[in-house]
């Protein structure tokens, strides 16, 4: 509907609204600011990542040099460019073979040994692999299950006209 569209409060407008009076809009309106705070949150991000990739352009060499300089193919250095101070992070991120780890832990547990002395051991169940389980099954892993929630999302769509 055209009116909507034209007839409504805008992002700029609901910046200062209370929340409870912005609820009370029409269901409408809510759609379409949701569809603006979409469209201005993703233009936002794409400018993001143009202006990153800006400075990665300029400071990537110097800060491969200077971890070079320092011995280091990963981590933190610091460098001035005028009267700016770059902290310039490359993290460092490690994969590790869980086959291969379990051979290990296996190893260590035969010698007689702690393998906790060496690595962290943790559990995971899938929740699809837990809804297949028996119930028997289930019910023993039960007590050793918590589930929590997540923030609740609301997608709202506009029924087009020919469809009302």
């Amino acid at each position: 509907m055209a009116s909507d569209r034209n007839n409504r409060p805008s992002l700029d407008d609901i910046r200062t609204m209370p929340v409870g009076e912005i609820a009370t809009l029409p269901a409408e309106h809510l759609a379409l600011l949701q569809e603006d705070a979409d469209a201005a949150l993703d233009a936002a991000k794409r400018l993001r990542e143009w202006l990153e990739g800006a400075i990665a352009l300029r400071y990537a060499d110097a800060a491969a040099t200077m971890r070079r300089a320092e011995g280091k193919d990963t981590g933190l250095v610091r460098f001035e460019d005028g009267a700016v101070v770059v902290a310039a992070d490359l993290p460092k991120k490690v994969d590790w073979d869980q086959s291969l780890l379990a051979a290990l832990v296996e190893r260590i547990r035969a010698s007689g040994e702690n393998p906790a002395d060496y690595v962290d051991i943790g559990f995971k169940v899938p929740e699809r692999k837990y809804t297949a389980w028996p119930t028997a099954v289930r019910e023993a892993f039960a007590a050793a299950r918590t589930v929590r929630t997540a923030k609740p999302t609301f997608r709202l769509t506009i029924k087009s006209e020919d469809t009302r």
